[in-house]
């Protein structure tokens, strides 16, 4: 598939929280076959359901990820992970762990990355990164 965008935790649990929000409507615009998400998001994203013991945030959550191609986490995104760790170690600009695995795995497959958490991952110089947020 001819993705373009790789959609971070953030967007997607916008788009559950307002299902007629300013992200559903660019994620509408944009189509389904240009996004995509990271197994890690999917996991982050399972994660938070399971740790509200919500049915029906499990199958919210269920129901977008049907819709997102999630793409598994494979080679060469440990080599850009290790560079990225490098780097923001050396700076002492250190990114989460999740935040580091996100950022590598778009950078292996060439993607720009959408958002809202735009200090963090801007942090990580070769990473195209967008917020459909104008807020």
């Amino acid at each position: 598939m001819g993705y373009r965008f790789m959609l971070d935790t953030n967007m997607i649990s916008d788009v559950l929280r307002e299902p007629n929000g300013e992200v559903a409507a660019r994620l509408e615009a944009e189509g389904e076959n240009p996004v995509c998400c990271s197994i890690v998001v999917a996991s982050e994203l399972r994660y938070g359901a399971a740790k509200a013991r919500s049915q029906h945030l499990e199958q919210r959550v269920e129901v977008a990820l049907s819709a997102i191609e999630v793409i598994p986490l494979d080679a060469p995104a440990d080599r850009y992970y290790a560079a990225i760790r490098n780097d923001s170690a050396a700076a002492g600009t250190v990114i989460g762990p999740n935040d580091l695995l996100i950022a590598a795995h778009a950078l292996s497959r060439g993607l720009a990355l959408v958002t809202n958490a735009l200090k963090e991952f801007c942090r990580v110089g070769e990473l195209a990164v967008v917020s459909w947020r104008t807020g």
